[in-house]
């Protein structure tokens, strides 16, 4: 979501849907209705956001994606040749790119939680079962990293180590 506006309308859907799934079932549950931030523009209208949503999920790969300009089917073709030749250090699709993307990201949850103080802060996608990414995760105050059942070990690992630190 880009703007306040989706947000207001796209949790107006979620929230009727919600109830009328509750009163058919007659079973009622708490949810919370908030955000993917996948792209720069949501990042910097953070703090319009989080007047609607409850909490914002940080999709790195998509936020990677568009703050490069890399389309990731054809990132293949030419990252190796930039990675031998230290144009970059580390494959930005597997480990947060802290310097770039991740200032998108600590700029979004602080303006998120400008608005919205107990606003809900996490990453998911591959950056989540990366150690390096994760320990920015835990520096940035996020509340939690979402990862494929195959990552949670390293993620859990990564996330204790950050937090002796």
């Amino acid at each position: 979501m880009g703007t306040k506006a989706e947000s207001e309308d796209q949790t107006k859907v979620a929230v009727e849907t919600a109830e009328k799934v509750m009163q058919k079932t007659g079973v009622r549950v708490k949810y919370l209705v908030g955000t993917m931030i996948e792209i720069p523009r949501a990042a910097l209208m953070a703090d319009q956001l989080a007047e609607v949503a409850q909490f914002f999920s940080f999709g790195t790969n998509d936020l990677t994606q568009m703050t490069f300009g890399f389309s990731r089917d054809d990132a293949g073709k030419f990252l190796p040749y930039y990675l031998s030749k230290k144009i970059l250090l580390a494959e930005p699709f597997q480990t947060l790119d802290q310097e770039g993307v991740g200032q998108l990201v600590d700029m979004g949850i602080r303006r998120g939680r400008s608005a919205r103080p107990d606003l809900k802060v996490g990453i998911c996608g591959e950056h989540s079962g990366d150690p390096k990414s994760v320990e920015f995760c835990h520096k940035v105050n996020m509340n939690y990293v979402s990862c494929s059942p195959y990552r949670v070990p390293i993620a859990r690992l990564a996330a204790a180590q950050a937090a002796v630190r």
